[in-house]
């Protein structure tokens, strides 16, 4: 018989591979967010080993039905993309709450997961801060080299610079273990230098 936590991790799954947008990996197609999904999860243990059952729940729900709230819905302006942000992460909580509320999951067990994919309490709060090196670590391994190579530098290295001084320590450790192309990796040296 199937734990609550494999139940929920199918229904998260199923969901995610509805994602019409695709992605390739070492020859392999996916489909985008359930790829994701999945680094994220792969990141969280690597991260915390001994991770609660709220934050592996948080790390394959975390951007559950992504697709569904197109960047392009809001304005270009910067305030158009924190509402984005702000609205596309309520929606992913509510998302992975309905599956959990369906599965038999408690109260305490819900919040505990919301408060992880809205983020709440980063730096403060230990599961909060190991999802945001992960996000980070799956950005850096799976798009960084791509994104780089469309942006100005200063773009890039301003955008690396939030995400590094989002992470901690451990999250900056890994970070420095991945590979990078020569360009990547100034752009990321740089970007430490303005921390």
């Amino acid at each position: 018989m199937k734990t609550k936590l494999e139940l929920a991790f199918e229904r998260y799954d199923a969901y995610n591979q509805k994602d019409p947008h695709t992605f390739t990996w070492q020859g392999k197609t996916y489909p985008q967010e359930y790829f994701f999904a999945l680094q994220l999860y792969n990141w969280v243990l690597k991260l915390n080993p001994k991770a609660s059952e709220a934050l592996l729940l948080a790390s394959r729900s975390q951007h559950i039905g992504r697709w569904e709230s197109p960047r392009e819905n809001y304005p270009p302006d910067r305030v158009g993309y924190l509402n984005w942000r702000k609205e596309l992460g309520q929606m992913h909580a509510q998302k992975a709450t309905q599956i959990m509320q369906e599965l038999g999951y408690g109260i305490d067990e819900i919040a505990k997961v919301e408060h992880i994919i809205l983020k709440k309490g980063i730096k403060s709060n230990a599961d909060v801060q190991t999802i945001e090196n992960a996000l980070c670590l799956v950005f850096l391994q799976f798009q960084y080299e791509d994104f780089h190579q469309k942006h100005e530098p200063e773009k890039v290295i301003n955008i690396l610079k939030k995400s590094l001084m989002k992470m901690d320590t451990q999250g900056h450790e890994h970070a420095l273990t991945l590979n990078y192309s020569d360009q990547g990796l100034h752009y990321i040296q740089q970007a430490l230098l303005k921390l």
